[in-house]
This record gives C-alpha cells, structure tokens and sequence, in this order.
C-alpha cells in the first residue's frame, strides 16, 4: 500500500506547484539540474558560510562529487550545455531540493534537505530592469503563496567595488579588500594592519630577506628566495610553488615601502559599512560621505539610483526597503544588486527569500566571457511555516 502524503508535504507541494505556475506564466522555462555536482564548483565559488556545509564525497573512480547546496550553479550549467558561448538571453526556473548540513540535525526550518524555488534570468542586457523583474517576481511569488508581512533588505556590491576602486591606494591591496570583504572579521583585521604596519609584523630574518628582493626583477627575487630555502633547509611542500611564494614575498616588501592606508580611508570603509537606512536615504548619505572625501563614484551611484527607480516602478515599496552597505557577504558569488524578503525577530528561519546579480559566475563555469546574470531562490519550507503562522 502506498502511503499517504503527510499535510505538510501536501502542502509544500501545491505550493511549489503555484509558484512554478507562476514563474512559467512571467516566461521562466523550467529545468531540472542535477542533483550531483562537481564538487570544486561550489567549494570554490560558495563563500565560507555555505562551503563548511556541503556534503562532500568521492565517488569509486576517484571523482570528488557533492550534493548541491545551491541550485544556482547548476542551473547555470543548465545554461551553458545549451549555448555554450553565453550569447543567448534566457530565463530560467527551478523548484527542487539543495542540501546544506545543519548543527544537530536541523529543524522543520534548516533542514538538510530543503527545497529551492527560483528563477535565473541570463543574459539580459537591461540591467535595471533585469534586477527589478527577478527582485518583484520573488516578492510577488511569496505574496501570492500567502505571506503578508515582511520586509526588504537589500544591497550592492557594485557600490564597494566603486569605493575601493576609486581610493588612491595600490592594486595589491585592492585584490586583498575585494578577496577578503566576504569574511569580515579578516576584513576588519586587513583594515587594521594596512592602517599600521602594512607588510604585517615580522623577525630579523624576514625582515632581512625582504629587504634582499628586487621589486623590479622578479626572476633575481625568485633566485634569492630560493636560495634561502635552500640554505635554511625549508624544503618546497604544500601547494604553493616558489613562484607563488616569491610573489607573496615581493608584495609583502612592496607593502614595507608602502605608507599606511589614511585614517580617513579606515573611517569611509567603516562608515560605509555601517550604512543601514531607507533606501534613497542610504544612497544619499553614500553620495555625501564618498562626495566630501573627493571620490568620484558618481557612475555606480547612478546606476544605483537607476535600479532604484526600476524597483519602484515594478512596486516594490522603496520606503518599506531597507538598504544595508555590508548585506551581501554570505555568497562570493555575487557581484552587485543582492536583496532579501526576510521576516524581522526570526533569525535565520525568517531569512524567506533572496538573490542578487552574478556577472562573473558563468565565465568562472566555463563560458568564454563575464555574462550578465541576476536570479533569486524561495526557501519554500520557511515560507510555508512563515505562511502558517500568519495565518495562526
């Protein structure tokens, strides 16, 4: 005898069937990626916050395989199998199970097993109205599931990219902010020491060698650094080649030579991410403080101001939008606009719904250049529960 479905099973899956109904109404095409996924994909791409959580194994041919975390990705390379020169504009759905591990187990909202409703839309050359369809088809899709009170946060991490870009500071340490804004309490330590002793504390003997390298030949650095190695007895193991060394190296002693990041610029990065206020509110503190510190950002802010503008013609009440400078640091992936449908006072199992823009991700799975691309996930079991204890 076959089992009856339990209610709320029943009750996900009429739910999943109306928000796919709903995406193929709005032109969504729905695929099915696959479960199993390459496992270098996600490890290196996911961010901290989710890569500690993929389950991870290797299969009998000796290939290193997850279950996905995210349906994103594969839904990318959904994309890819079909137009592998990224030229062609498409809109995509998906409604299937991602699989994180939870602490404990997990409960009936972070579950190891949870299902993701979402959409990608790829390749469209509008980028305003690209970010203001997907944002208002999520907010429409848990509207129309039952859920009445929530809020929006979202963000842009175009707008810290235009900060750090237009500081007069080196480019070394341009990679080293962008690389390490995903993890802030490293960035915050980044800041510290470019702020005091850029080259980081260091002996004698470290001292010594740096001071031995020719930041303007790089083959006589290397020989150097080699023939230290080689008179201290270090021998070359782990992953990093003597190139590779010799580069952290020839940084470190440019960074030795190099004055400190100004308190001034500290200040703006930590003002800047602090950031949190109504919409056009936090854009026009950000055009301020960027505008007195005689930066030019002016074309990200307009951009900003034009995905805005977008936003509220496609109804989303911008006075109810909460826009926050740091929201966007779980997933590396993301590359500008990010936003959030989230319940308040709930924590994560209040975290409904979000997305954002992923320019650089599809060159990253294959294709032959940066792709734009902007899509959103539904966390289909918190917003079941959100739904039921609105209507409780």
């Amino acid at each position: 005898m076959v089992a009856e479905p339990t209610a709320s099973y029943a009750a996900l899956q009429a739910q999943a069937n109306a928000i796919t109904e709903l995406f193929n109404m709005r032109g969504y095409e729905l695929v099915a990626p696959a479960y199993l996924q390459p496992a270098d994909l996600f490890l290196d791409r996911m961010g901290e916050a989710i890569r500690g959580r993929t389950y991870v194994f290797t299969d009998l041919d000796g290939e290193e395989l997850c279950l996905r975390p995210d349906v994103t990705l594969p839904a990318c390379r959904v994309y890819l199998e079909r137009y592998p020169k990224a030229d062609v504009e498409a809109r995509l759905c998906y409604n299937g199970p991602a699989f994180r591990y939870q602490p404990g187990g997990g409960d009936e909202t972070r579950p190891r097993e949870f299902r993701q409703a979402g959409i990608e839309y790829i390749g469209g050359t509008d980028r305003p109205g690209a970010e203001a369809e997907v944002t208002a088809l999520a907010v429409e899709a848990v509207r129309d599931a039952g859920l009445e009170t929530f809020s929006i946060r979202i963000g842009d991490l175009g707008l810290f990219a235009a900060l750090v870009q237009a500081l007069d500071i080196p480019d070394r340490w341009r990679l080293r902010l962008h690389h390490f804004f995903w993890r802030p309490p490293v960035f915050r330590n980044l800041l510290r020491q470019l702020s005091t002793v850029p080259a980081g504390e260091m002996n004698d003997a470290e001292a010594a060698l740096l001071g031995t390298l020719d930041l303007d030949d790089r083959s006589e650095s290397e020989a150097r650094v080699a023939a230290h190695l080689e008179k201290d007895g270090i021998p070359l193991e782990g992953t990093r080649s003597l190139s590779e060394i010799t580069e952290r190296l020839l940084d470190r002693a440019a960074d030795a030579k190099q004055q400190p990041l100004s308190d001034a610029a500290v200040k703006l990065f930590e003002s800047y991410l602090a950031v949190s206020a109504p919409a056009r509110a936090a854009l026009e503190r950000i055009e301020r403080e960027t505008k007195e510190a005689g930066l030019g950002m002016g074309e990200a802010l307009s951009a900003a101001h034009a995905r805005l503008d977008r936003l509220s013609e496609a109804g989303i009440d911008l006075d109810a939008a909460t826009f926050s400078a740091e929201f966007g640091r779980d997933l590396e992936y993301y590359t500008g606009h990010v936003f959030q449908i989230e319940i308040p006072g709930r924590g994560r199992a209040g975290h409904i719904a979000g997305g954002g823009r992923y320019d650089d991700l599809l060159q990253g799975l294959g294709a032959p250049q940066p792709t734009p691309a902007v899509g959103s996930a539904i966390h289909t079991e918190r917003l079941l529960a959100a739904v039921r204890g609105d209507a409780a």
